[in-house]
């Protein structure tokens, strides 16, 4: 039965696991006496269930010749047609909105932006969780095709380690692998990565009620942390119950979204792997440089209004300044209660484009994160040291490997590539933005927060904070539509207009 199941097109699982995971919002609804909540994911689970097994009946038979071509366009239409599906109850549960603003909150929820058209107090709880859910499905799904569909094909930013053109892995064309290849990969890797996945969840869950944060909130950030979706309840952690010990158990599971490396595995690594690998590095660097940078500033700006005697609020601006780019630099979003704190101490605006700047960088490869990834930023920063050196010593040798002088040549080679599309990405969505009206600033914020998968980041970057509800229709369809394509990367859509995907 499970193997039948397995054998399923691989957007049908997908329906089916959305289908399931309504009942516990559902659940959730049905505990806190919410009943008109609990039977619109109750009913819309029950029918998506019937529904998704009458196509799976119908889908048995149907056995794609390019497994490569199918599993890459059901990444785009797990992005673009699967939120539809998830919106339903979500449409059912607030009464007073569309189904668009629904399907774009399903969007941006599954694609772990974050982003929201809702005030906290309006959304039931039930509905938050559901956000949550469904941005910790996308974490997980994200995850484990990164490994099991983009790695063998050179996506993601797997091809800056291998220096060969994205797309032309081995199994780009599907005529030297099995059909059931990837089918198999897919299997293997959600059962290696979905009990880490969820057991890090379950223990950041139960560490946050033991710091003072109600189920919901505790269940919801925890989803939030582990997917850098940064959905929250009640608008973020800087409000919660849990405080700055909270903040602190947040910032260690952080950490699993800056290398792939720092996700736990059953498969034996090398000795000192971490401490060699290159997004760590690079990742330390940035969090350590960037918050260091930005205490200075408000240190000079509290020394001019005599407050450096204030130790505790020197100590608390330091933290925040810490908690928030990590927050963001994870793509996350989640903002200090200190962050806000700092301009009282220092009497300045704290400058929302480092924060801007941080999202574009993002994460790792192979994790939750969005962004450019470290890895890329690595590749261009190591290739840059090495034209410098030449520039001082023209006949010195670079060294330091095989895998070091790839990373160095090919592989900063398609980070530029990649970056220069990102760029390109940017400058396409705010030129759509603006003609729907916005300004330059916003047209900015709104499509680096999009694009880097970092919904909260409209509410920080700005001066005055942008809210995405006062977008209108045309530009939230612009931005959904950056949002998977920020999710995805521009060089898996590019595979896809590659011949070798179309020839039988």
């Amino acid at each position: 039965m499970i193997r039948r199941i397995l054998d399923l097109p691989f957007i049908v699982i997908l329906m089916g696991i959305g289908s399931v995971a309504m009942y516990v919002p559902a659940g959730h609804a049905a505990a806190v006496r919410n009943y008109p909540v609990g039977r619109a994911f109750f009913y819309a689970g029950t029918l998506l269930l019937i529904l998704t097994a009458l196509i799976g009946i119908a889908a048995a038979a149907n056995r794609p010749g390019n497994i490569a071509r199918n599993h890459l366009l059901t990444l785009v239409a797990a992005f673009v047609l699967l939120p539809g599906m998830l919106a339903i109850p979500f449409a059912e549960a607030v009464p007073d909105t569309t189904f668009f603003n629904a399907w774009w909150e399903m969007v941006a929820s599954f694609t772990t932006t974050g982003a929201t058209l809702f005030e906290p107090a309006r959304l039931p709880g039930s509905v938050h969780l559901w956000r949550a859910l469904v941005g910790w499905l996308g974490g997980l799904f994200v995850l484990v095709t990164a490994v099991a569909v983009l790695a063998p094909m050179n996506l993601g930013g797997f091809e800056v380690l291998t220096g060969t053109s994205a797309g032309q892995g081995a199994v780009s064309g599907g005529q030297n692998t099995r059909s059931i290849d990837t089918s198999e990969r897919l299997v293997r890797y959600t059962a290696s990565l979905l009990p880490i996945y969820g057991g890090l969840t379950l223990t950041l869950w139960i560490a946050l009620i033991l710091t003072g944060d109600s189920a919901l909130v505790a269940a919801c950030h925890a989803m939030s942390t582990m997917s850098t979706s940064g959905i929250s309840p009640i608008g973020g952690v800087q409000t919660s119950g849990s405080g700055r010990w909270g903040e602190a158990v947040i910032f260690l599971f952080l950490i699993f979204a800056l290398s792939r490396r720092m996700m736990p595995s059953r498969r034996p690594s090398a000795d000192g792997a971490h401490k060699t690998d290159p997004e760590i590095r690079m990742a330390i660097l940035v969090v350590t440089i960037v918050p260091a940078l930005l205490f200075l500033r408000h240190w000079i700006g509290a020394l001019e209004v005599e407050e450096v005697q204030d130790v505790t609020a020197a100590f608390h601006a330091l933290w925040g300044s810490v908690f928030t780019v990590m927050s963001f630099l994870t793509t996350t979003g989640f903002e200090s209660s200190d962050w806000a704190a700092t301009r009282h101490w220092s009497g300045l605006a704290t400058p929302g484009l480092a924060l801007v700047g941080l999202a574009v960088i993002g994460g790792g490869v192979a994790t939750t994160a969005g962004g450019v990834k470290l890895l890329r930023v690595y590749a261009l920063f190591r290739h840059g040291e090495r034209e410098i050196e030449k520039l001082v010593h023209p006949n010195s040798i670079g060294g330091a490997g095989v895998q070091a002088r790839r990373l160095r040549r090919q592989g900063a080679q398609m980070a530029w590539i990649f970056f220069m599309l990102f760029a390109l990405s940017i400058a396409v969505t705010m030129l759509g933005l603006s003609l729907t009206g916005l300004d330059f600033e916003g047209s900015t914020i709104f499509a680096v927060a999009a694009l880097s998968t970092t919904g909260p980041l409209t509410s920080v970057a700005a001066e005055t904070p942008l809210s995405w509800a006062s977008l209108e229709i045309g530009a939230r369809s612009i931005l959904a539509f950056a949002m998977v394509v920020g999710r995805l990367e521009t060089l898996a859509f590019i595979a896809l207009l590659n011949p070798e995907f179309w020839r039988n």
